[in-house]
């Protein structure tokens, strides 16, 4: 990584997206088995705690570095994570480091164009960040298509779909690839990955697939609806190839919008209790800030 105060800003903005979306895929894997593959969930875990170790070492380095717009936009949190975590440790039996969130909510981001002086010690400390992020996050993707060939094999049981493990190993491939960016590295998957909205849109649509599939089927309302941004956003991937990119853009933000929407009310009926479903709140939350993600991408 050169000398270059983008490529830092970048890299810790990163880091605070995906390495708590990479932790809580360790634990969404990890509660998935069943007791023939204790093995499997302790990997599990072991991911889990050494991604809540490189998200700790990214808040240490974010205070007054990170855009404001990043930490606005409730991708690196939302109003219910702190409760979401909470409800997720009760009922899963997995501790999850809540303090984490709190220390997130604490940081104070930088206002575009606010100067912003970068020391070589923050530049090493960086570098390094992204080393070993790279290192963790390749080890990651070695677990999950391990797992997806044993899922489809039919050697592995686990309450996740098969979908659901290739979903969260093309998001850690996204990572992967822009932390090989960053550090001047070359990766095959660059070329098409960088392509945000059609990655983005593909992701959308499968959060409306699982989500569908994971409500108790008395919601019928709930189901339907999901299914209909399923559709939505199916349609939007079909048309990618003939509309131009200022009319694709207007669509998915809209679209992503009312989406987004739609999952708000969903964290929320699911952390009171009064949506039935097999949804964990994290994971409610979880596809929220993936949402609010996409959303600050086509609005910059």
């Amino acid at each position: 990584m050169k000398n270059n105060q983008h490529d830092i800003v970048r890299s810790l903005e990163l880091h605070l997206f995906f390495a708590r979306i990479m932790k809580e895929h360790a634990l969404f894997l990890k509660v998935g088995f069943l007791p023939p593959n204790a093995d499997l969930a302790r990997e599990g875990e072991c991911f889990l705690r050494q991604f809540e170790q490189l998200l700790s070492r990214t808040i240490s380095l974010s205070n007054h570095v990170v855009g404001s717009s990043v930490l606005h936009s409730g991708e690196v949190f939302t109003e219910f994570t702190d409760l979401a975590e909470r409800q997720t440790q009760r009922l899963t039996g997995t501790f999850i480091n809540n303090e984490l969130t709190d220390r997130e909510m604490r940081l104070n981001g930088r206002n575009k164009g606010e100067e912003l002086h970068i020391s070589h010690h923050l530049l090493r400390q960086v570098q390094q960040l992204n080393r070993d992020g790279l290192n963790l996050v390749n080890r990651l993707i070695d677990y999950k298509e391990r797992l997806l060939r044993s899922v489809n094999s039919c050697r592995v049981f686990t309450s996740n779909y098969p979908l659901l493990i290739e979903h969260i190993l093309r998001e850690a491939r996204l990572y992967r690839a822009y932390l090989m960016h960053l550090e001047g590295l070359e990766d095959k998957d660059w070329q098409t990955l960088r392509n945000s909205e059609l990655f983005w849109n593909r992701i959308m649509m499968e959060h409306a697939l699982f989500i569908r599939g994971l409500l108790d089927p008395t919601e019928e309302e709930l189901i339907d609806t999901a299914d209909d941004f399923a559709g939505d956003y199916r349609r939007l991937l079909d048309a990618s190839s003939a509309a131009n990119d200022a009319v694709m853009n207007s669509n998915a933000l809209q679209l992503t919008q009312k989406f987004r929407d739609f999952k708000r009310a969903g964290v929320e009926g699911i952390e009171a209790c009064k949506i039935r479903s097999i949804i964990l709140p994290l994971l409610a939350d979880h596809v929220l800030r993936e949402a609010n993600h996409y959303i600050r991408l086509l609005k910059e």
